[in-house]
């Protein structure tokens, strides 16, 4: 072969090597950031979590427009359906949703049915995923207790709330006081002194553990073991009638205003009418009542008793159900629903309290202080025993301090009684 044919046919060879390279090139490979191959045919879609809530208008408008595309942003593999479900009825539907396998990756839930739907086998526990430690260490202890059930920690805290003390102005000076009560006695002190026709010192808001819990616990009342295990020995111990015995005398001295058991004036009608020294109630009384009731009252922490100055909790948390198919995804979401962004937006636009410490104490929040107080008072709130019994538990309490209230059994009776049935409850966890 002549050497002008062989030049030719190696010019050929190469020209189609360099249109065999080119073609190579477009053909629907690129280079991401890291520097690896990724065939566009290959390329993984988004994972899509469905996550269910009870967030308020505000909340939802909060939640739609900002937290979650941040979120999505951070985190571009990840898209979040999120379904605002209504409040009335929730509970039954999960439970028809876990029958049916049909629940959403994700819930922000009531704090009280965390324990229920764990025994039921709905959820995952999350102790022992990356990252839960850093959580707990930086939640508040009373609202990542709720979360507890049986060994382990069934979700975490989103949100949270408690109730503080909350005095009527006017009231205050005529008791000759400049600032509220630090101490039960000093409270009790100042209720005697502007004790009169149509009014009284203390109003609480009725005998269930929301409402009278704060006082009873503070005066050294115990529900059960820190452990949640028995109540036997703490509901019923002689610190815990001394607590009952004390409201009950002060009950009977016209201390204590009668919307404890159900009559008028009820808690902010009594406020607005000058007839209580002393309401309690959660972060909501300000917003709803606004500048008027902040020019009116004057908020506190609980007065301290014996068992110190102690309130109670209330909020939701953030479940992982078992049926998720996307466990990894949707843990992210969870951990980022505890981080700083959100917990700052529902925060400083919706008064919600923060369960991380961190942000509740920046000076973003706590700079307001009414909502410094709250989450003062939330470093020794109340749980209220974590149990999937505790609609029972909650119903027991509320007949036996009823109960004594009404004249129908002494605090030792009833809390005799009361301590044998929530032990019950407790065993059947």
């Amino acid at each position: 072969m002549s050497k002008k044919v062989i030049s030719v046919l190696v010019a050929a060879i190469l020209a189609l090597t360099f249109v065999m390279a080119g073609c190579s090139s477009n053909s629907g490979t690129k280079k991401t950031t890291d520097n690896s191959s990724v065939n566009d045919t290959q390329k993984v879609e988004p994972v899509t979590i469905e996550f269910w809530h009870t967030f308020s208008d505000t909340e939802d408008k909060i939640l739609n427009e900002q937290i979650i595309p941040d979120f999505e942003q951070k985190y571009p593999n990840i898209k979040v359906k999120a379904t605002r479900m209504p409040y009335d009825g929730l509970k039954q539907q999960v439970i028809s949703a876990v029958a049916g396998n049909a629940t959403p990756d994700v819930m922000r839930m009531d704090i009280i049915w965390v324990p229920e739907f764990a025994k039921l086998g709905a959820l995952q526990p999350v102790d022992n995923l990356e990252g839960f430690d850093a959580i707990k260490e930086k939640a508040f202890k009373g609202p990542m207790e709720t979360n507890y059930f049986n060994g382990h920690y069934y979700g975490i805290p989103q949100d949270t709330n408690t109730k503080i003390a909350i005095y009527n102005k006017t009231l205050l000076q005529q008791a000759g006081l400049t600032e509220p009560p630090k101490t039960f006695d000093e409270l009790v002190a100042a209720a005697e002194k502007i004790k009169g026709k149509d009014r009284w010192g203390i109003a609480i808001s009725g005998t269930g553990p929301w409402g009278i819990a704060p006082y009873f616990l503070s005066l050294g009342g115990k529900v059960t073991d820190d452990k949640y295990t028995k109540a036997t020995g703490y509901l019923n111990s002689p610190e815990s009638v001394a607590a009952l015995q004390k409201l009950i005398d002060l009950y009977n001295e016209k201390l204590i205003g009668p919307c404890i058991l159900g009559g008028q004036p009820d808690t902010w009608g009594g406020m607005k009418g000058n007839n209580y020294l002393m309401i309690d109630d959660g972060p909501w009384f300000y917003s709803i009542q606004g500048d008027a009731a902040k020019q009116s009252t004057v908020p506190a922490l609980f007065p301290q008793g014996p068992g110190g100055s102690i309130s109670v909790v209330g909020g939701e948390d953030l479940v992982l159900f078992k049926t998720t198919k996307h466990p990894k995804e949707a843990w992210i979401f969870m951990q980022y629903m505890f981080s700083e962004t959100p917990q700052k937006l529902l925060a400083q636009q919706a008064g919600l309290i923060p369960t991380n410490m961190d942000v509740a104490n920046s000076s973003d929040v706590s700079g307001d202080p009414i909502i410094s107080l709250y989450v003062q008072q939330l470093k020794t709130a109340w749980p209220r025993t974590p149990s999937p019994n505790w609609g029972k538990i909650d119903e027991t309490l509320g007949q036996a301090f009823e109960k004594v209230f009404r004249g129908k059994a002494t605090p030792q009776q009833a809390l005799d009684e009361a301590a044998k049935q929530i032990d019950e409850f407790l065993q059947n966890n």
